[in-house]
């Protein structure tokens, strides 16, 4: 009775109300809940929900913001309904509903319009008919109607076919009478419906039923649509209306009578070709449409087709242009459309085909005669695409395919081409190439294979590129070499006419690689020969050679091309003389090997040299084998006619020249050799500077063998240029007066005449080159302006001066006449002055440099000797190179290494005795110090090996014939000078032939190249060690008058032994230490280095010390170091004072930290090794300016004087001595004065700071903390605890201050602090300080003083009982901030004072004492400190801290009580049951009290605490703590999805202790689940549920769960409201007490309505909303699911606002 009670009395209806209101909710969350709820109640009571929908429905949009919602519930609804169960009554008002929606608005498409065409559809798979006379009644309604009534019969037509075909009939009889009156706006709606129905009929014909719908009513209707979309709708103007009509049609043609269709196809099918104007997607509809009228119309089976040939013509030739439009796309969105309308064009005419191949075929061959590149492109894919599939029936017509195919030979479409290409390659698949048109196939092939090098094509508008259809016909043609046996006769010998003629020239790889084929597959090539042979249309051996041979040029071409002719000359070598065969046999395999790898032939920068060079020797070698001077003479004949083959700007053509010089040089006849020269320069371009210098070389060449003849023709070539000296004065006003003609003329000229130098035989060079240079024909080519015609003009006079140094080589030794003037012309033609910089050039212009640099390194090497102005003339022009990027490497590279040899050779000739020679040297190398010590590091490289080599040349200069080890006699070491690179000064004192030392200035030039030993560049590293090595070989080298400089002379020569072998340890065995290497290298120098050479190191050594290198800095301080240890008693008071100011410099301007440390620690090297007050005071006094002159808080990298002060704090020697001076300071100054008010703490502060001299000391007794000296060190572990607790309680003072805005006490103080740390060790609590020493918040230092305080008390536990007796004391002082410092710090330290007893108890004593001092911190910290005690103490004072956690408990301040709860949770860890059973309900009491915090922390805290206090619940106090444990158990459930994470851990972990006091049967598994620990909504909600099940089958106190959850729906967290509602709901939706369900369900219920109706949080709405959902789905009474809402009274509400708000 109670349940049917309950279910009489469920406001089922009230609730799905709200729900279908809160379908328009404004949150999205609240409407998917919502939808959510009415679909599970749908299930239940759809008629409910479909009264609930159709009663907000009544207003429609108007009234309801989200129909479509409303729409899809019902549609759903609907669709949930049982057979019988639905009312046909009501299901016609919810369409009326629909359709008036629907029609209420003249959108076609909105999203409320779809849903409401959904629930119509719905409602027909119920009831078909009710549904479309609905329809049927707005069909005939207004204009704007039937449309959308329309719509909704093809979605119920492709939803459910099997109903909806068998109404088609009413439907049509419907529809058809408005087809006329329909607009064209709405038509395509219309013919979508019709392309639906047909494909319905279609599905219910094919797949559902063998019975046909279509009946002679049906079949008219259809026939009446079918003629008036095809007379009517197919003329629209709208294209839309058209479009969409042919895709009707294409549905219905299989439909209609055959009567009918061959009637319309007068009109159908240029409908649907007119579609073909249009874009691709256009194209594929009527194309498929198209096929399927063809299928139709041709291959039924039951008649003969009903359209003759000549009716489809119009129809192919309006496909034929769509294979190209298909063929063009090239985008990615089109590729996939055009594919499948490419397809489907070729299905149309295989269709056609099938039916009339002949027709079709003569139609093809037709519309390629016509030559309109689209009909003939089609016709050519058509053609290719059914060859073979209607082969036997177009096998006749051969000859006719052929024909055609000719006809488009010479068609300039690159399509066209394209296609016919792959036509021919498949005609040839079936044997169609025979005879001399086979060969003018293959022609084709080639020809097209050549595309896009040779031809100057404009591919502009073209769907085909040129690259493609050389692909393509290149494919084409290996294919019928390698897969046709058949066209082998054809190939061979055709091909060879291939080779030779210019326009095949980019088809040579493929034609070589097709001969290469032919020629394996025959086992015997001679036959192949002789025909070749027989045949005089092929070219002459010598043509072939000729030509292939000069191909060669570029062994990078595509496809291998000079593998590819290397292999075909393999195989042609029978056509040549009889030796050469024999010598290829050797030659091409190596050749073929050089280019195999282009990527490895790539990296060689010279590669295309050297293969040129081959070629050159290959063709040479090749004429010597054949010994027949006829075949040479007929060769050059051959090689003459190339010419025309090539444009100057081709490479090849240089090739050709050179291939022409080398032959002529083979041949005797000089009037022969004559001609052809003369040939040669007739075909040259010297505009082009390749072309040119083939020319030149080809001369040269020539003129190895006839060099008057060559001379001869380059004079008749001086003579014509420039006949009138006008020409030359016209150029200079006229910038365009022939310039560049006259340029190219010169630079050939140039050329031509070094190459002749050059090649020509050294025994007659002399007479020609004096003649020349005396002709002053030179200065004529200055007036080049071309980069490239300079280079030239450099390039000839290289050659000249070569050709001297060649002739003496050989004996024939003679000056260079007017050497120094053509110097000067070469520094003319570099183009730079010592004005202009060389950061930036040109590559053109670098290459010129390069060149000349060359020439300059030629003309300085011979005779005669260099004047002094022009020397320095080429010194100034050339030595700023070195500064050049490094890239481009391929040209830099060059320059550099040329610039290095011309210095060289510079210094070899510069000097007239040793001392002018030395100082020249100097001079160079102090020019090159700035590349040296260059950052950047190939500019350092460059800078050393200059040096190096120079140093190389000077020592061979200077060294004398005397022994290097001091021996007298003769012996086995002695060394002599190169007398004739030095002159003849035997009878001059050794003073004008050696150097003096000083001279040499080795201590300046030994820091200067020192620090390169320890450079990061290991050849930096070798070199410079190599430099230091020559320095001291020449030093010592020097007679023993030169050695008069107090050095033991066995030390230096064993010194200089041993760097010697650390050079020869760097040369063989790279992987050595550097640091050993340079440590040897150090201790070498220190004892070869005279004492002024060891001062004037010294004092040079700042530049060396700030080195941009970091490592070599750190070298040139280790060096320093060690020159002072080893050498320091050498230096006056003066030198040291110097030194240390040398010192204090470099790390002034050093601001990287570690290596300005390094460089004080050479200062400490100094003051240990000599006068360490001297040191000290230059040290001090620079401090003393720095603070006075300078903001040393600010400076880069920091203050040097205080990294002085921390090297002296850690120097075992020095700390002592610098700590006597300090430890005054330490007992006299304070740097927070300790007053009783924290205010004037600030202002003695700032009057010590602003003191120099004591911030100096404070700087400096920082620094010695920080050092960690021993010295200092034992002075703070002595007073170690008096210092800790002065600096802690002057932490609180310092702290209070700065949260007052006064931080520079605190700052100081901080400073001390942490230097006290790093002195005594105590590195963690430096970091500590670091880290949070300057934190304004109150917890955040306190928090800091207890880190400190723990820090202590790990690192120095047996300072912690001092430290804590200053601390207890001071808590009775009257400064809150310093009484805050001691008890953080004394709340740390009590945790490791186990083992003091007494100190113990007093603390224990003084902290429960002060838990009421008034400041909340105090109490709080104190508080904290009772509970860290150690747990052996704790035992003893366990009862008393309880009772101090209880009191505050209750504290006023917030954080206090935090505290307490805290402690409370350590507490319970180890305390007695004795000590906590006495107060556990007041505990749980005060608890539960906190766990409504709005803190997240108090909460999470209070809830765990209660969770720790389950184990003390036994006894008496049991049942009591259960009792609480009920009353929060709810709290705890819906506090499990709280919005902090903190609080959701520490419910889950209360909840698991309270399990064993619950008596949950299996509480294991519940809380073991994944749903437990998830944080996801959807989790909490399973284990709510599984929990309440626990609950209902296994609690008696439902009851009280359910009042404590109900009173949480007022909770002050959104979130936890809705947990609430959530974990209510499902307790009532699972219980089965009808007490319970009636007494709280009525107010659950009542509840959920005013929190959906008033809540402002999504989230309690959308709880609410599933809520529902979830009562109303689970409740035990079956009435509600009967019940239905008061259709009458509901529309009444619904029109009535404030109803539906209420």
């Amino acid at each position: 009775m109670a349940s049917s009670s309950l279910g009489s009395s469920i406001p089922a209806p009230e609730a799905v109300q709200l729900l279908v209101s809160s379908l328009s909710d404004d949150s999205s969350v609240v409407k998917e809940a919502s939808m959510a709820s009415l679909k599970d109640i749908a299930s239940l009571n759809p008629l409910l929900v479909l009264d609930c929908c159709y009663a907000v429905s009544r207003g429609g949009r108007r009234r309801f913001g989200n129909m479509a919602g409303v729409f899809q519930v019902m549609a759903f609804s609907v669709g949930a309904l049982e057979k019988g169960e639905s009312d046909e009554v009501f299901m016609g008002k919810l369409a009326k509903i629909a359709t008036a929606e629907i029609i209420s608005s003249k959108e076609l498409n909105a999203d409320w319009q779809r849903q409401a065409s959904g629930l119509l559809v719905s409602i027909g798979t119920h009831f078909p008919d009710l549904m479309m006379e609905e329809i049927f009644l707005h069909l005939s309604g207004p204009a704007t109607a039937s449309p959308a009534m329309v719509q909704i019969l093809a979605d119920f037509a492709s939803s459910d076919a099997l109903q909806f075909t068998p109404r088609l009939k009413g439907v049509l009889s419907r529809v058809l009478p408005i087809l006329g009156n329909v607009r064209d706006i709405h038509r395509p709606i219309f013919a979508n419906a019709f392309k639906c129905w047909s494909q319905a009929v279609w599905l219910y014909i094919t797949d559902l039923t063998s019975d046909s719908p279509l009946d002679d009513d049906v079949m008219s209707f259809l026939n009446s649509v079918f003629e008036l979309l095809l007379r009517v709708w197919t003329a629209s103007r709208d294209h839309k209306v058209r479009v969409s009509t042919v895709e009707a049609l294409g549905q219905m043609v299989g439909l209609i009578t055959r009567t009918k269709l061959k009637s319309a196809l007068p009109r159908l099918i240029p409908a649907i070709l007119e579609l073909y104007k249009k874009d691709h997607d256009e194209a594929l509809l009527a194309t498929c449409s198209l096929h399927n009228l063809l299928n139709a119309s041709l291959l039924s089976e039951s008649g003969p087709p009903l359209l003759d040939f000549e009716d489809l013509t119009i129809v192919l030739a309006t496909l034929l242009p769509v294979i190209g439009i298909s063929s063009e796309s090239k985008r990615c969105s089109d590729i996939s459309v055009t594919r499948k309308t490419y397809n489907e064009v070729q299905r149309c005419f295989l269709t056609v085909g099938l039916v009339y191949p002949e027709d079709l075929f003569t139609f093809l061959l037709n519309k390629c005669k016509l030559k309109e590149d689209p009909l003939t492109f089609g016709a050519l894919c058509v053609l290719k695409h059914l060859l073979p599939r209607l082969f036997e029936a177009w096998h006749p017509k051969q000859p006719l395919l052929v024909e055609c195919a000719k006809s488009l030979l010479d068609e300039q479409s690159l399509s066209v081409r394209k296609a016919l290409s792959e036509l021919i390659v498949v005609m040839a698949s079936h044997c169609y190439l025979v005879g001399s048109s086979g060969e003018l196939f293959v022609e084709y092939l080639v020809r097209h294979s050549a595309i896009g090098e040779i031809d100057n094509l404009k591919a502009k508008g073209e769907s085909v590129s040129p690259t493609e259809l050389r692909a393509v016909c290149g494919k084409g043609l290996l294919l019928l070499t390698v897969t046709i046996p058949e066209m082998e006769y054809i190939l061979w010998p055709f091909l060879l006419k291939m080779i030779v003629p210019r326009v095949y020239t980019g088809a040579v790889a493929s034609v070589c690689r097709c001969i290469s084929e032919l020629c394996r597959r025959r086992s015997s090539t001679t036959p192949m020969l002789i025909e070749c042979k027989a045949r005089a249309d092929i070219p002459s051996p010598e043509e072939l050679f000729t030509r292939l041979v000069v191909l060669l040029h570029n062994p990078l071409a595509k496809e291998q091309l000079a593998t590819q002719i290397l292999t075909v000359l393999g195989y042609l070598s029978p056509l040549f003389p009889k030796n050469i065969s024999m010598f290829w046999q050797d030659e091409i395999p190596k050749m073929k090997a050089y280019v195999f790898d282009t990527e490895d032939l790539k990296l060689d920068p010279s590669y295309q040299e050297t293969w040129d060079d081959m070629i050159i020797n290959f063709l040479a070698e090749s004429l010597d084998v054949t010994q027949d001077a006829d075949w040479i003479i007929s060769l050059g004949n051959a090689f003459a006619k190339q010419y025309s083959l090539y444009t100057p700007d081709d490479d090849h053509a240089a090739l050709l020249h050179r291939c022409m010089g080398i032959l002529l040089q083979k041949v005797n006849d000089r009037a022969y050799v004559r001609e052809k020269i003369d040939w040669i320069y007739g075909q040259a371009d010297i505009s082009i500077p390749a072309n040119r210098l083939g020319l030149a070389k080809a001369m040269g060449l020539v003129a190895a063998s006839h060099l008057d003849t060559v001379l001869e023709k380059l004079k008749i070539i001086v003579d014509n240029v420039g006949q009138s000296i006008l020409q030359r004065i016209l150029s200079l006003f006229s910038e365009s007066y022939k310039t560049e003609d006259s340029d190219d003329i010169h630079a050939a000229l140039a050329l031509m005449y070094g190459y002749a130098a050059k090649y020509a035989p050294s025994s007659v060079i002399e007479a020609r080159i004096d003649a020349l240079v005396g002709t002053n024909m030179l200065s004529r080519l200055l007036h080049v302006r071309k980069q490239t015609a300079k280079q030239a003009v450099i390039t000839a006079i290289d050659l000249l001066g070569r050709a001297v140094i060649n002739a003496s080589e050989t004996g024939a030794t003679f000056p260079l006449k007017r050497r120094d003037q053509m110097l000067e012309y070469i520094l003319t033609l570099m183009g730079r002055d010592e004005n202009e910089g060389f950061a930036e050039s040109s590559l053109e212009v670098l290459h010129t440099q390069a060149l000349a640099l060359n020439a300059c390194t030629t003309l300085v090497s011979v005779e005669p000797k260099l004047t002094i102005e022009t020397r320095n003339r080429v010194m100034k022009a050339t030595l700023g190179f070195f500064a050049l990027p490094n890239d481009p490497s391929d040209v830099i590279s060059p320059l550099i290494d040329n610039l290095v040899t011309l210095l060289c050779a510079i210094l070899l000739t510069s000097g007239e005795d040793g001392r002018s020679r030395a100082e020249q040297l100097l001079h160079l190398l102090r020019q090159l110090d700035q590349y040296v010590s260059s950052p950047i590091d190939y500019q350092r490289k460059r800078g050393c090996v200059a040096v190096h080599e120079m140093l190389l040349k000077f020592r061979k200069l200077c060294v004398g014939g005397y022994c290097a080890l001091g021996c007298s006699g003769d012996c086995p070491h002695r060394k002599y000078a190169d007398r004739s690179m030095v002159g003849n000064y035997s009878n001059l004192p050794s003073v004008f032939v050696f150097p003096d030392r000083e001279v040499l200035c080795l201590g300046d030039r030994v820091i200067t190249y020192l620090p390169r030993c320890a450079d990061t560049n290991s050849e930096v590293r070798k070199v410079s060690a190599q430099i230091l090595d020559q320095f001291f070989s020449i030093s010592l080298s020097l007679p023993k008058a030169a050695l008069s400089n107090g050095l033991d002379s066995e030390d230096s020569y064993k010194a200089l032994s041993s760097l010697e072998d650390v050079i020869a340890i760097l040369k063989s065995d790279a992987s050595i230490d550097p640091s050993e290497v340079f440590n040897r290298i150090v201790s070498s120098i220190c004892a070869l280095l005279t004492e002024n050479e060891l001062v004037a190191a010294l004092h040079g050594c700042t530049a060396a010390i700030c080195d941009k290198i970091r490592q070599s800095a750190e070298g040139a301080i280790q060096a320093v170091t060690e020159f002072v240890s080893s050498r320091g008693s050498q230096l006056s008071d003066n030198d040291i004072s110097r030194t240390t100011q040398s010192l204090l410099s470099a790390a002034g301007h050093i601001t990287e930290k570690n290596l300005r440390v390094e460089a004080i620690g050479a200062i400490s090297a100094l003051a240990e090794n000599t006068q360490s007050s001297i040191v000290f005071n230059e040290v001090l006094a620079t401090a003393g300016k720095d603070i006075v002159t300078k903001d040393i808080t600010r400076m880069r990298g920091g203050w040097p004087m205080q990294d002085a002060f921390y090297v002296f704090s850690q120097h075992t020697e020095l700390s002592v001595s610098f700590m006597e001076h300090l430890i005054s300071i330490l007992n006299r100054i304070s740097l927070v004065s300790d007053s009783h008010k924290g205010e004037n703490t600030s202002s003695s502060s700032e009057t010590h700071v602003e003191d120099d001299i004591l911030q100096a000391a404070i700087f400096a007794l920082t620094a010695f903390f920080r050092g960690g000296g021993k010295i200092g060190k034992k002075a703070v572990e002595k007073s170690y605890s008096s210092v800790v607790g002065a600096l802690t309680l002057q932490l609180g003072s310092c702290h209070g201050l700065a949260s007052s805005g006064q931080q520079d006490p605190l700052r100081v103080l901080l400073t001390s602090f942490q230097a006290f740390c790093e002195c005594v060790g105590d590195f963690e609590m430096g970091k500590i300080l670091a880290r949070n020493g300057e934190q304004r918040e109150k917890e955040k230092w306190v928090d800091l003083i207890g880190d400190i305080a723990g820090c202590i008390s790990i690192k120095r536990p047996k300072e912690v009982r001092h430290i804590c007796m200053i601390l207890t004391k001071a808590l009775n002082r009257p400064q809150r901030f310093q009484r805050e410092a001691a008890a953080a710090a004394l709340s740390e330290f009590i945790r490791y004072s186990g083992d003091f007893s007494s100190v113990m108890e007093e603390m224990v004593e003084a902290l429960c004492r002060h838990v009421s001092d008034d400041s909340p911190t105090v109490r709080r910290l104190c508080l904290r400190g009772l509970v860290q005690m150690p747990s052996a103490c704790m035992n003893h004072y366990t009862t008393q801290v309880i009772g101090v956690i209880l009191a505050l408990l209750d504290d006023l301040d917030e954080s206090v009580q935090l505290t307490a709860v805290s402690c409370l949770l350590m507490v319970t860890e180890s305390a007695s049951n004795e000590a906590v059973e006495p107060i556990l309900l007041n505990l749980s009491v005060r608890l539960r009290n906190l766990q409504v915090s709005m803190d997240p922390k108090m909460r999470a805290n209070a809830f765990s605490a209660f969770g720790a206090l389950s184990k003390y619940a036994m006894g008496g106090q049991r049942e009591g703590f259960v009792e609480q444990i009920h009353s929060t158990l709810p709290r705890l459930v819906v506090h499990l999805h709280d919005d902090d994470a903190s609080i959701r851990q520490a419910c889950r972990g209360t909840l698991k202790r309270f399990a064993p006091l619950l008596d949950i049967e299996n509480h294991s598994t519940l809380y073991d689940s994944r749903a437990f620990s998830s944080d996801d909504r959807t989790d909490y909600e399973n284990f709510v549920r599984d929990f309440s099940r626990h609950l209902i089958q296994e609690s008696e106190r439902v009851d009280t769960y359910m009042a404590s959850t109900i009173q949480a729906f007022d909770a002050p967290w959104p979130v936890i409201q809705a947990n609430a509602i959530h974990f209510a709901t499902t307790m009532l939706s699972l219980s089965e007490d009808q007490h319970i369900i009636s007494l709280y369900y009525p107010q659950v219920f009542e509840t959920l309505v005013s929190k959906m109706t008033r809540s402002q949080d999504s989230v309690v709405r959308a709880a609410c909303s599933s809520a529902f959902g979830l009562l109303l789905r689970s409740t035990k009474s079956t009435l509600w699911r009967g019940a239905r809402l008061d259709r009458t009274e509901s529309v009444r509400k619904s029109n009535d606002p404030e109803s539906v708000k209420k």
